[in-house]
Order: C-alpha cells, then sequence, then structure tokens
C-alpha cells in the first residue's frame, strides 16, 4: 500500500491560475472552424464565437489564452487583422497546411473571444518578420486610451476603450521558425524590442498593471539559451518561455494517436516525465541570475504531438486524445504545481482541433477530450496555496519508458480545503492509498474520477465514453483519507478538515 504525506501547516506557494491556460494559433482548424465560425453561421455563436465551446472553456475555467502563435506568430503583421473584413488582406499561411488566410479574426476578435471566456489575454508578437516599430504600434492600438493615431484607428474600427493586453511575448522560437537567431543575439534584440512595450497609464483604471514581458526561452534542454539569455538580457523580462512536446518516437515517425502498445504507452509516459528534468535545469540556471525568483519560467507550449489522423491535411496537425494524453496532462500538471516558485504560466498546445486539444470540433458536433477532463478536474488548485507533500516512488514500465506510478500534488484555498490531485499511471495494476494528514483531521472527503482503457477516447458519434464521474472509493480515516486508485486512472480530492 502506498502512503502519501501531506503536511497542511507547510504552504510552499501560490499556484498561478495561469498554470492552466491554452494556446491558439492560426493552424488547421483551431481558430477558424474550432473557435470562430463567422456571424452569418448556422452554429450558434456570438459575434461569431461558438457558443458551445465558450461555455465548455468557461466551465473549464481556462485563465489565459495565448494567441496568434506560435510560428505564425513571427510572420502575422497585426494590421492585416483590424478593419471591415471584407477589405482585409488574404494570405497563404506557409507554415501550416498552405491554405488561405483571410485575416477575418484578428485583435479584435481575440479580445471578443477572451471576454466571452472571462480570460486573460497573452499576446505574441512579431519578432522574426516584424520591426519594433510595428510591435510597438501594436501595443499602442490595444493599451492606450489617450489622443494617438493607433488608438484613433482602434476607435474607429468600434471599440472606443482599450483592450487589455496581460502578457505579451517578444516573439516566439526565436531559435527556429522566429528568425534561426543565436541567443546571443536574440537577448539583445529582445533588450530593444521590449523598450518600446510601453506601459501607457489609464485614468478610468489607474491601478491597470503593466505588460507582464516574456521572452523567448530554449527549446527543450538547450541549457545554454537560457544562460545566455538570463545573463544578457534577465534584467529587462518578466518571464522567459520553455517549448517541450512529447514525441514518443522521432519527429519524422511520431506514431498513432489512437493505436499503441502497452511499451509505447510507457515511452511516452517517461518522455513525458521528462518536464521535471527540464524545470529542475533550466530554474537552477536561472536562479544564478534571479535568485529571488522574479523572472517567471513559462512553458507556454507544450503537450503531445503524434501522427495527425490519416485522411486529414498534415499541415492542420489534428490528432484524437486518448486516455494517454489525459494521464500525461495529469502528470505535466502535478509537476509544474510542484514547481510553482519558479512556473507562473503553462499554455498547452492547443485549444481546439490541433494537437493535444481540449475540445475537437466537427460542423456543429463537438466534444470534450480526456484532457479537457483532467483541466476542468485540476481547476481547484488555481490561486491555491502549493502543500508540502511527498511519497515513496514506485518505478513501472519497461526499459524504453521507466516512470513513477503515482503523480501526485497538494494544494489548499482560503477556506481551508485541501485539494489532493493523483495519477496512477500503471496501465493494469489498481493503487491502495493512504493519505496520511501531518496536522489536523479530515471532515469529509469527496472526488472526481476519469479512468479507462489507455487508448480510449470519445467520438462524435460516443463522445462520452470517457468522462469524468463521482468518485466514491475515498473514506476518511483517523490518519486521513485511504482510497483505491484504478489502473489508468486520474482522480481529484477534496478533503475538508475538522
Amino acid at each position: 500500500m502506498a502512503k502519501l504525506y501531506v503536511n497542511p501547516a507547510m504552504k510552499l506557494g501560490k499556484i498561478n491560475k495561469e498554470v492552466y491556460g491554452n494556446f491558439s494559433e492560426h493552424l488547421g482548424r483551431c481558430i477558424y472552424e474550432g473557435l470562430y465560425v463567422g456571424e452569418d453561421s448556422p452554429i450558434p455563436n456570438t459575434k461569431g464565437m461558438r457558443n458551445d465551446v465558450v461555455n465548455a472553456l468557461r466551465e473549464m475555467k481556462l485563465p489565459v489564452l495565448r494567441w496568434p502563435g506560435g510560428c505564425f506568430a513571427d510572420e502575422y503583421h497585426w494590421e492585416d487583422g483590424i478593419g471591415p473584413k471584407e477589405s482585409r488582406k488574404k494570405m497563404i499561411n506557409t507554415h501550416w497546411g498552405g491554405v488561405l488566410e483571410d485575416n477575418s479574426f484578428g485583435t479584435h476578435e481575440f479580445m471578443e473571444l477572451c471576454r466571452q471566456i472571462g480570460c486573460e489575454t497573452y499576446v505574441n508578437a512579431n519578432v522574426g518578420s516584424g520591426t519594433v516599430r510595428e510591435m510597438s504600434e501594436w501595443v499602442e492600438y490595444m493599451t492606450f486610451d489617450g489622443i494617438s493615431p493607433m488608438a484613433d484607428l482602434r476607435r474607429k474600427n468600434g471599440d472606443e476603450e482599450p483592450f487589455t493586453v496581460n502578457y505579451l511575448g517578444v516573439g516566439n522560437e526565436n531559435w527556429g521558425c522566429g528568425g534561426n537567431m543565436t541567443p546571443e543575439h536574440y537577448a539583445n534584440e529582445y533588450r530593444r524590442y521590449q523598450t518600446y512595450v510601453r506601459h501607457y497609464p489609464n485614468e478610468k483604471n489607474p491601478d491597470k498593471k503593466p505588460i507582464y514581458k516574456i521572452a523567448c526561452g530554449p527549446n527543450a534542454d538547450d541549457y545554454n539559451w537560457t544562460e545566455q539569455v538570463m545573463k544578457i538580457a534577465g534584467r529587462h523580462m518578466n518571464g522567459l518561455s520553455l517549448h517541450y512536446y512529447t514525441i514518443t518516437d522521432t519527429w519524422s515517425h511520431k506514431g498513432s494517436a489512437t493505436e499503441f502498445d502497452m511499451p509505447t504507452y510507457y515511452r511516452t509516459l517517461g518522455r513525458a516525465s521528462h518536464m521535471e528534468t527540464l524545470l529542475d535545469r533550466h530554474s537552477a540556471i536561472m536562479d544564478q541570475y534571479d535568485a529571488e525568483k522574479r523572472v517567471g519560467l513559462i512553458v507556454d507550449e507544450w503537450g503531445t504531438w503524434f501522427d495527425c489522423e490519416p485522411g486529414t491535411n498534415p499541415g492542420f496537425l489534428y490528432q484524437q486524445n486518448t486516455m494517454r494524453d489525459a494521464m500525461v496532462a495529469a502528470l505535466t500538471l502535478n509537476i509544474f504545481n510542484k514547481h510553482c516558485s519558479r512556473v507562473k504560466m503553462a499554455n498547452i498546445a492547443q485549444l481546439v482541433n490541433v494537437l493535444q486539444a481540449v475540445i475537437l470540433t466537427e460542423g456543429e458536433k463537438m466534444l470534450l477530450t480526456p484532457t479537457y477532463h483532467v483541466f476542468k478536474m485540476y481547476a481547484p488548485h488555481q490561486e491555491a496555496q502549493l502543500l508540502d507533500s511527498h511519497m515513496e516512488a514506485q518505478w513501472i514500465g519497461n526499459e524504453d519508458g521507466k516512470v513513477r506510478k503515482i503523480y501526485e500534488s497538494a494544494s489548499v484555498n482560503d477556506a481551508g480545503e485541501i485539494t489532493v490531485t493523483l495519477a496512477n499511471l500503471s496501465a493494469e495494476e489498481a493503487e491502495a492509498m493512504d493519505i496520511v494528514l501531518a496536522e489536523g483531521s479530515a471532515a469529509s472527503v469527496t472526488g472526481e474520477l476519469l479512468t479507462g482503457a489507455i487508448t480510449a477516447y470519445n467520438t462524435f458519434e460516443a463522445p462520452e465514453t470517457v468522462k469524468a464521474e463521482q468518485f466514491t472509493g475515498a473514506k476518511v480515516t483517523e490518519q486521513g483519507v485511504s482510497l483505491e486508485l484504478p489502473p489508468c486512472s486520474v482522480v481529484s480530492l477534496c478533503i475538508k478538515m475538522k
């Protein structure tokens, strides 16, 4: 029997709600069809945004959304996406699928989408093919409420009041699709660009926070990138990004999203768990230049990446989402929670119809993926205080993919309720567990459960094959709580104290 020790008296830091963020790029059917269908669509919508998708994201408590990319961001010129839709420039999306981009979803539409969802905004600016002036004028267009050419242009285009830009990424993957730069070159470019991310005061909102500026960070384990960018530009940034995708095999042969065997399952989870090493090592480098942890580590692209579904445009990156994806999400979010002192935001890729999406659509139909249910089950961690918790590691899998059997994290909210999230990664073995509370006594426990075969997934014909259900297998004990985790399962518990 496994034992998890939780100390309700030892709070280790706040888990930012933004850790549960998402990413939406002009890629495949993420924006168009997935989020935005236009006001004339027969699909029920509000100002062009799909009502069913918006409602689902509100229920999931999506806290922040990143847009417009991704690689698309470094070829996106914001002025192409404002003004009357019929006069907006049309272009070919050379990064993703070679399809027509008509720019009908631009700045105003993104801000409207975030308003409907009730989430914060994370805008990624173009450094790769853009200019300082272009970025500076976009910030002015979005956030200035005074008299200026850009503010007047925004008003002309229908929004009298300025938008709120909570986060701004200065470039994207500038080590690759964002310009193939060296870290030294990018760091100096970042210093120059960020100078012109102005904080415009707002008379109606005098307490408005300055934009949180995020520098392009490393690709996975490029520790030299982190070292050089922190050394040269660390004092000019609020956050540093990190990108890491779980690739089971190789970039050229990523494997099927739905057809895989047990060794492949464990290999995938083993590679997902590498996130822990990445956070530890990049954080250690950042600590050398920022011991106070003022700069947040922003994991703004993460998740699984498999071969696209047969018969779909390979540039659309459309993949199904199984219980394997749910287990990747659960173990990763538990890792993020436990690194809350440095990880201040994360954005899974991507929101709808792309990679490890939380929602899939097909015409008027919509389904919630297993990953969606994990995010919703973990939502009580948002803005809660991480609690000290630990258990002895039991390793499972094979030589090609070793991984801990159980991943967990615990937090407490302002009402004193403790949330414990548990992921049993074993495909076949249940796990009996005692949760031992170092202080205090439990009065009651309730929970939710997500479980199924490792290859189980939802379809538009059977959209509820995998869904969260009430978990009644947890009982209060003298020491805390006892329960049994089914194989391949995610459990979220709410423990109320006496």
